[in-house]
């Protein structure tokens, strides 16, 4: 018995190592047996979890999970329940991924769902998807502000556009600016050409086009 405690106390640290001896008879052997395969189911889980730590938090591979290894009762439990977190960590980071794919191929449609198998996102993933949803949001009211006002100054000639997009600063606001100013710039000089063109023709020749 002072065997068995010695080694329930190594275990009980952290040392999953420890076995007792085997080929014990009667209730000693029984007890061995069953208290070896304890410490090896927990030898095993632990060696389990630190592979699929290493591959899914050191090397990225997000849909590593613990490989099933007939276990039953609550060791099956706690298999499933790190299968489920590596799950729900790696889903919205999958979706957001997909999203930033999806905005370098030009298509800014597609934003992050704000639910997982039919549950909500919350705290931090909630925080995450909003941010990408928004700036995604942005992008495609840029282009489309962009391109509306190309197309009236550029091609319908309704001189004066601007671009209008709510709520941006940073970058944005520079972008949005800039494309602003070369639309107003494009403008000035356009009228300016038309007002000289119209004096010409009206025989005065003393207006220039200004820079």
């Amino acid at each position: 018995m002072q065997q068995l405690l010695q080694a329930m106390i190594a275990v009980r640290d952290g040392d999953f190592t420890v076995q007792l001896p085997p080929h014990l008879e009667g209730l000693q052997g029984k007890l061995a047996d069953t208290f070896n395969e304890i410490v090896l189911a927990n030898r095993r889980l632990a060696n389990d979890l630190a592979k699929v730590s290493m591959r899914v938090g050191g090397e990225g591979q997000t849909r590593t999970r613990v490989n099933p290894a007939n276990r039953q009762g609550q060791w099956a439990d706690m298999e499933d329940s790190v299968n489920n977190l590596i799950r729900d960590m790696a889903r919205p980071v999958e979706t957001m991924t997909e999203a930033m794919a999806a905005v370098a191929k030009g298509d800014l449609t597609k934003t992050v769902p704000l639910e997982t198998d039919g549950r909500p996102l919350q705290g931090e993933f909630l925080r995450a998807a909003n941010i990408v949803n928004r700036m995604l949001e942005q992008m495609s009211e840029f282009s489309s502000e962009v391109t509306r006002v190309a197309l009236e100054v550029g091609t319908a000639g309704r001189l004066g556009g601007q671009a209008k997009v709510k709520g941006v600063s940073g970058v944005w606001k520079d972008l949005t600016d800039s494309v602003n100013q070369m639309a107003s710039n494009l403008t000035d000089q356009v009228r300016n050409i038309s007002e000289v063109t119209i004096a010409v023709a009206n025989g005065d020749l003393s207006r220039k086009i200004t820079a």
